[in-house]
This record gives C-alpha cells, structure tokens and sequence, in this order.
C-alpha cells in the first residue's frame, strides 16, 4: 500500500520544515542570546528567514510547482507564512507571557501549530 500524494509532499514538506526550523531557531537563538535583541523580534527574524529557505525547497522538491511565477507564489506563500507569524507570536506570548511555559519550549511546541497551517494552506493555496 502506498502513500496517497498529499502524504508523500506533507513527508517532504516536514523535511524542509525541519530545515527551515533549524535556520528560525538558530538566527532567534543568536540575535536573542548573543545580540540581546528583543526575543520576539528574535523569533520574527528567525521564522523570516526559514520562510525564505523553505518556500525554494518546497517550491522545487515538495511541490515541484514551477507552473505559476515565482514571485506569485512566493507572494502567496509569504501571506501563508505572514498568518503563521501572527499564530506563532500569539502561542509564545500565551505559553510564555501567561503559562510561564519556558520561550524556547514554548518555540518547540508552536512549531507543531505552525505546520498543520502551513502545509494545509500552502498545499491548497500556493502551490495548488
């Protein structure tokens, strides 16, 4: 039995993810701890810049969808990615600000909520 096409780019969509998540809480380690910027700011710069990288690779390996303009898509995937910033800022502030929950395990558990948006939104949306 094999994977239906949607489980096979969510596989390689995690992928990317994974990526893209290690650029986001690298750059929101080191502009937090050795810059001293402000965490949210941090976090923002950090989740751009694993935006960026994650939309080529899901542009040319997860979704192979080089039929539309990049810059179409990347408008659109920037807009998916934009509403995710706002979820992922709202979660940190709730699980940080109001839980007490540690920044950076609060960061791990919002990544969770961030994937279920973005590929859902991405596969039907952007690269559809």
């Amino acid at each position: 039995m094999s994977l239906p096409a949607w489980g096979i780019k969510l596989g390689k969509f995690i992928c990317v993810g994974a990526t893209g998540a290690c650029i986001d809480l690298g750059v929101t380690y080191l502009c937090k701890e050795k810059l001293g910027w402000n965490k949210f700011l941090a976090s923002s710069i950090g989740f751009c810049l694993g935006v960026i990288n994650n939309f080529f690779l899901n542009r040319l390996w997860t979704f192979e969808a080089s039929n539309t303009p990049m810059a179409t898509q990347f408008e659109k995937f920037a807009l998916v990615s934009l509403v995710g910033l706002g979820i992922s800022n709202a979660s940190l502030y709730i699980m940080h600000k109001k839980f007490g929950i540690n920044f950076y395990w609060a960061k791990f558990l919002t990544t969770f909520f961030i994937v279920a948006w973005n590929f859902t939104a991405n596969y039907l949306f952007t690269f559809k």
